[in-house]
C-alpha cells in the first residue's frame, strides 16, 4: 500500500505526518508526531534566528525523525515555512539542520504554499465543488488561490501574515488602541487593493479558509453563540466580535478566550484583524474552514490522489 511522509517544520511546531492511499480514506494516517517550537521567541528584528532558534530546529527535527517507527526507506518530503524560508540566515540554519540531523530542509515559493493548499482544499471539497477561493493566513505570508479546476488558475503570496504584522505592528504586551487596531485595518486594506486580480467570492464561489487562524476565530467566534456547528464556518459579524474580544485581551490573557491555544495567542489579534481584511477585500461574508492545506496537498501529490502540472510531484528549494 503506497505511502508518503512530509515533514513540516514552521514556527510552532516541526510536523512529520505519514499517510497511506487506500480506497475509502485519501489520506489514511499511519504516523504522528509533533515536536513544539517557539521560533518566534528566537528572531531579531531582521528575522534571523538567533543560536538557540537553530538549536532548537535540529532538536525538533531530530526527535521527530527518531520518532518514526517505521524501517526506514520511505522518503519524508521534509520542508520549512516562511519563518525560515524568510530569514537573513536560512542557508545557515538548514546548513546546521542538515550537518545534524542528516535531514535537509526544503523551502517552498509562496506561490507554491499557495498552489499546494489550494490542490488540498479542491480534494477536500470533492469533485462537484465547482469554483473555489481558498484563504491561508500564515505566520510571514497570505496565500490565496483560485480556480475551477485541479490546478488554480490564480495564486497570490503576500507578506501579510500574523507573525509579521504582529512583530512590526502591536510588538510589547498592552492592550492596543483604537487608532493602532484602525492603522493597522487601514496599512492592511491598502496592501490588498494594490494586488492586481485579487479573486472575488463572486456567486457560486465556494470560500475556503485553510489554515490554524482561521480556525481558532471560528471556534471563538462559536463560543460565542454556544453553537458547535459554527465551528466549520465562519461569518464576517462573527469575525467582527472575535476582533474586539481579542483586541481587549492583552496577549497574555488571550489564550483563556475559547478556541485560542497559548503558543499563538500572542498573534491571534493581528491573525484576525488579516482575516477581516481579507474577506472585505475578497467580498467574502463568509468562509467554511477546511483542515486541509499546504502539508496534505504535498502528501496528494506524492500519492499521486491529486496532479500536479507536470503531471509528477514537484521538488521545490
Amino acid at each position: 500500500m503506497r505511502q508518503a511522509g512530509v515533514l513540516d517544520v514552521g514556527c510552532h511546531s516541526a510536523l512529520l505526518t505519514v499517510v497511506r492511499r487506500r480506497p475509502g480514506a485519501v489520506l489514511e494516517p499511519v504516523f504522528s508526531r509533533k515536536v513544539r517550537l517557539s521560533l518566534h521567541e528566537t528572531l531579531d528584528r531582521k528575522g534571523r534566528l538567533d543560536k538557540a532558534g537553530m538549536k532548537s530546529v535540529e532538536r525538533a527535527v531530530a526527535e521527530a525523525v527518531a520518532a518514526d517507527p517505521r524501517p526506514r526507506g520511505l522518503e519524508v518530503f521534509a520542508f520549512a515555512t516562511s519563518v525560515i524560508r524568510d530569514a537573513p540566515n536560512r542557508d545557515e540554519v538548514i546548513a546546521r539542520v542538515a550537518r545534524a540531523t542528516g535531514t535537509r530542509l526544503r523551502v517552498l515559493p509562496g506561490e507554491e504554499e499557495a498552489r499546494l493548499a489550494y490542490v488540498a482544499a479542491r480534494q477536500w471539497a470533492g469533485p462537484t465543488a465547482g469554483q473555489l477561493l481558498v484563504l491561508d493566513i500564515g505566520g510571514g505570508t497570505v496565500e490565496i488561490a483560485s480556480g475551477t479546476r485541479d490546478q488554480p488558475r490564480v495564486v497570490h503570496s503576500l507578506p501579510l501574515g500574523a507573525r509579521r504584522i504582529t512583530r512590526d505592528w502591536l510588538p510589547g504586551s498592552t492592550v492596543p488602541s483604537r487608532r493602532s487596531l484602525a492603522e493597522i485595518l487601514q496599512h492592511l486594506r491598502r496592501s490588498l487593493e494594490a494586488v492586481p486580480g485579487l479573486p472575488q467570492a463572486e456567486p457560486g464561489v465556494r470560500v475556503l479558509a485553510c489554515s490554524k487562524t482561521f480556525e481558532q476565530l471560528a471556534r471563538l467566534a462559536a463560543a460565542q453563540t454556544r453553537t458547535p456547528r459554527t465551528r466549520r464556518r465562519l461569518t464576517l459579524p462573527r469575525l467582527h466580535t472575535a476582533v474586539s474580544l481579542l483586541a481587549d485581551a492583552a496577549p497574555s490573557r488571550r489564550a483563556k478566550l475559547p478556541g485560542i491555544s497559548r503558543h499563538r495567542a500572542e498573534q491571534s489579534l493581528a491573525g484576525a484583524l488579516i482575516a477581516q481584511a481579507l474577506m472585505e477585500a475578497c467580498g467574502a461574508t463568509s468562509v467554511e474552514i477546511c483542515p486541509w492545506s499546504t502539508r496534505e496537498g504535498l502528501l496528494l501529490e506524492h500519492l499521486g490522489v491529486a496532479p500536479t502540472p507536470a503531471g509528477r510531484p514537484r521538488r521545490v528549494g
